[in-house]
């Protein structure tokens, strides 16, 4: 039977059954196990977001490259009133990205990237209030390619607040 903690429960790990010096040992090594690869888990989580940051941030950086320019453009148009040129906007945009990559990756200040990411994914699901046609077709329920493109960011926003430190201690 397994436990919420993803550890296995058997009939030594109940109080008042004898435990022999090997099944201790073996309980000893498990729980080891367990824990260091918990501990790995978040670090792949975390260089994985990175990544994906990094990767679609430097694309931006050269036109033509990202398969999102058209979609970021007209949605910094509509953020930013236009007041902002287009490439400054997308500029800052690709710069933003990569920054918040660089920062999961090397975890440095990692409160402040995860509000960073968290912030640039809420701005991700603009274009299917501010532009619903191309983000849906007849329906609700029916997205585009484009809906279905920005609708997993929630996968994203899920793995940084899972990643989100909870105790209040200084950033490094």
């Amino acid at each position: 039977m397994r436990t919420e903690n993803n550890t296995w429960l058997v009939a030594q790990d109940k109080p008042g059954v004898g435990k022999n010096k090997f099944q201790e040992t073996i309980m000893v090594i498990s729980k080891i196990i367990n824990l260091l690869l918990s501990i790995k888990k978040i670090h792949v989580l975390r260089f994985s977001i990175g990544v994906i940051y990094i990767w679609f941030g430097s694309l931006k950086f050269f036109s033509g490259l990202s398969p999102a320019e058209e979609l970021a453009s007209e949605t910094l148009k509509i953020l930013t009133f236009q007041m902002i040129p287009y490439q400054v906007s997308y500029f800052l945009l690709a710069l933003l990205e990569t920054i918040i990559g660089v920062m999961l990756i090397i975890n440095i200040f990692p409160r402040t990237a995860i509000i960073m990411a968290l912030s640039h994914m809420a701005c991700t699901f603009t274009p299917m209030i501010l532009m619903p046609g191309i983000s849906f077709n007849n329906s609700l329920f029916s997205m585009t390619l484009i809906g279905q493109y920005i609708v997993k960011n929630l996968v994203i926003i899920s793995a940084l607040l899972v990643l989100y430190p909870l105790k209040n201690k200084p950033e490094v």
